[in-house]
């Protein structure tokens, strides 16, 4: 069973320059692609978010009080008291 890797809108000069690399080495296309997106996709995914830097920098080990989260995103901090305002 094998699987295949359809790209769609590429550009035609990439995909023919694609074609001689595998080519030249002796691979398909695929072949070529498959430990490309295999690296990448490794890469991405050891990336933490910006929010888990976030907290692994600035959170309570630190000092820092982070907002708490609300149901779409953070609270926006105000920096009046409510009776202020």
């Amino acid at each position: 069973m094998s699987t295949s890797i359809i790209v769609r809108d590429i550009d035609p000069g990439d995909k023919a320059w694609l074609r001689r690399e595998a080519r030249q080495v002796g691979l398909s296309m695929e072949e070529l692609v498959r430990p490309l997106i295999h690296e990448q996709r490794t890469k991405t995914e050891l990336r933490p978010k910006p929010s888990e830097a976030f907290v692994r920098h600035f959170g309570v080990d630190h000092g820092v009080d982070l907002p708490t989260p609300v149901r779409c995103g953070y609270r926006s901090l105000s920096l009046f008291s409510e009776g202020e305002e």
